[in-house]
């Protein structure tokens, strides 16, 4: 059989690492709602699709899941994402119908006017929308500030006229309210979706397991791929999973900003775009040990890669990870992304990819005796 060629037809083609089956997974667990407290349904897809690349899996009680390989091995390492996504909640229900909103996770008031929503009620998923008065009667008065969106001028519309009729739909205080936006394709090989932040963590975090599988590799320690929840609300799933597995490294990955994106201060913020590659991150709670094997790693494989600094913290469950017992060694590797905490969160393909075989890498690099200490 001939070797497949690019459209030039002088080079072979680059074979994509990303199968249709993983893409597919990737759609359905993008468009998925997950929002944090309530991760059950998005981790039950997770652990169907990452079942068959390992020896077990297990959960906590917060819904926090694991998969492992070798689960019997002294040495542990963790490689680990995030499950949650930001949301609503139900707060009031006047008695028009409408319906006034709590945040739950930093879920941006900004981007909600004439977004449509799904309400997670008793009786299943209730269609609503976030109404907005109309451009003519906001300008009507020129002498008048325009009002902005605030999360107290908020509401929610989902056709009922009256608050018996919403609570007849099944829905209650502490409902929690997603965005309806999926899943969708930009050209030049950008994808964008709701909650990439961090559910394409979990995604990667599989796709190192299935190649570890499909390589036939065999790692002379426990690996743990943990899919943590409440990460939005303070790194919760990953100081409670932190502290029970007591592992010897971690490895987290998460999504970080694109800073080519309008009105950011690359002085402030850093220069990071999609499409670079993956984010090496520095900061306190990286252990520099284990950043300078990931940078070897990324040398030798010849796997671009960009930096970043942070200050007290990475604001991820990196922090978790690196305090938790008596300290874990821990590193940061994310994902550039535009448009963080919105409905058209857009990451590249290919900074996707490279951050699957970078973690796939340094994996096939560490050693069960591995001393990362700084001082020994």
């Amino acid at each position: 059989m001939a070797k497949a060629t690019s459209k030039k037809g002088n080079t072979p083609a680059k074979k994509e690492l990303i199968n249709p089956t993983s893409y597919a997974f990737l759609k359905t667990y993008i468009n998925n709602a997950s929002p944090v407290g309530f991760e059950t349904s998005g981790q039950k897809l997770w652990l169907d699709y990452i079942k068959k690349y390992v020896d077990t899996t297990f959960t906590d009680a917060y819904g926090t899941a694991v998969g492992v390989i070798n689960p019997d091995a002294p040495f542990k390492v963790v490689i680990e994402a995030h499950a949650d996504e930001i949301s609503w909640f139900v707060n009031y229900i006047n008695d028009q119908g409408l319906i006034h909103l709590k945040r739950n996770g930093g879920v941006d008031h900004q981007i909600a006017p004439s977004m449509r929503v799904w309400i997670h009620g008793k009786k299943g998923p209730v269609k609503a929308v976030f109404g907005w008065p109309a451009i003519h009667t906001r300008l009507s008065n020129p002498e008048q500030k325009e009002p902005q969106p605030k999360v107290d001028n908020l509401t929610l519309d989902c056709g009922a006229r009256s608050k018996k009729e919403v609570e007849a739909l099944g829905i209650h205080i502490g409902s929690v309210v997603t965005y309806e936006e999926g899943f969708d394709e930009l050209a030049n090989n950008f994808i964008i979706g709701r909650a990439f932040d961090n559910r394409v963590g979990g995604f990667m975090i599989a796709e190192v397991a299935r190649i570890l599988k499909e390589n036939k590799k065999k790692l002379p320690f426990g690996l743990y791929i943990v899919n943590a929840v409440q990460e939005e609300i303070g790194l919760r799933g990953a100081e409670m999973i932190s502290r029970r597995l007591k592992p010897d490294l971690a490895i987290c990955t998460d999504v970080t900003h694109d800073t080519q994106s309008p009105m950011y201060n690359k002085k402030e913020s850093g220069n990071m775009k999609c499409g670079a590659g993956p984010v090496l991150c520095y900061g306190p709670a990286v252990q520099n040990n284990v950043l300078k094997m990931i940078i070897d790693v990324a040398q030798k494989k010849k796997i671009p890669f960009q930096r970043q600094a942070v200050s007290r913290s990475t604001g991820t469950d990196t922090d978790s990870f690196a305090y938790s017992a008596e300290g874990v060694a821990s590193a940061l590797i994310s994902l550039p992304l535009k448009y963080m905490h919105t409905t058209v969160e857009t990451v590249h393909k290919d900074d996707v990819e490279n951050v699957i075989n970078l973690i796939y890498d340094v994996l096939l690099q560490v050693k069960p005796d591995h001393d990362f200490r700084y001082i020994k």
